[in-house]
């Protein structure tokens, strides 16, 4: 198969699933891996996709479900800033939610030292946190998941219902002014409506590739919402809004 044929199937491929690995697709083209980075990196330099370690995605679509394995390793240096910025924001004794997502992984890795109750229903932040003596780790059960290692699920949403949290710490597939905070897949926005109604504090965490884009299901609208923390300086239309609406703004620092 020619090079300029496979990027295009390539294209294809990506278009359709959002995000691929290079392993994948080393397998269906039966070619060396390296061949695959060349290709993604040749897509990359033309704007079409974003490399990351082991595979690439494209974040268009409304319906844009990443691969777990391909989000844990994009943007992180941003999403260990957004972590930093959320731990000064995170006191000792505190009972806290972190959700399901990537962002809320780093975090969690962020605050393990620190003396609190941690609720969540990801898999790998129960992994994370297990050993810890110094937190009171409660995992929420349910539906699991292994794509997004994490239990969802009417199940999850009644175990919710029995927390009241001081602070939830809550990521999202997409945010824009117009059409609020919205994710990709029903199950995973059920459980962040819930969370938005059972917080003293709700944090939207989101790094500044999730901005002025729509995703397929709507999670609510900024009034939940007590702080968006990011990763980048706004611009004055979004701190404009974000403040009309009540929304604290916290930006890290991306060294």
């Amino acid at each position: 198969m020619l090079a300029v044929t496979r990027k295009s199937e390539i294209k294809d491929i990506v278009l359709e699933k959002k995000s691929v690995t290079v392993t994948e697709l080393a397998k269906i083209f039966s070619v060396t891996e390296e061949t695959i980075r060349r290709d993604l990196k040749q897509l990359e330099s033309e704007g079409f996709l974003t490399r990351t370690y082991g595979g690439a995605f494209i974040q268009d679509g409304v319906e844009n479900n990443i691969d777990l394995s391909i989000r844990e390793t994009a943007y992180l240096k941003n999403k260990q800033a957004i972590a930093s910025r959320c731990r000064e924001l995170i006191h000792n004794g505190d009972s806290i939610f972190l959700d399901s997502s990537t962002t809320t992984l780093t975090i969690a890795k962020a605050i393990s030292d620190m003396r609190l109750t941690v609720v969540t229903n990801s898999l790998m932040i129960i992994n994370e946190l297990c050993d810890k003596a110094n937190i009171h780790l409660i995992a929420i059960g349910g539906n699991y998941t292994p794509r997004e290692k994490a239990f969802n699920g009417l199940s999850t949403q009644a175990c919710l219902e029995t927390f009241y949290l001081d602070k939830t710490f809550m990521s999202c597939r997409s945010l824009s002014m117009e059409h609020g905070i919205t994710d990709s897949l029903e199950s995973v926005a059920a459980v962040r409506q819930s969370l938005a109604q059972r917080s003293k504090e709700v944090y939207l965490v989101a790094d500044f590739s999730k901005f002025d884009k729509t995703s397929f299901i709507h999670i609510t609208d900024f009034d939940a919402i007590t702080g968006l923390v990011t990763d980048r300086k706004l611009s004055s239309q979004w701190v404009d809004f974000l403040n009309s609406h009540n929304v604290a703004v916290y930006e890290a620092q991306n060294e």
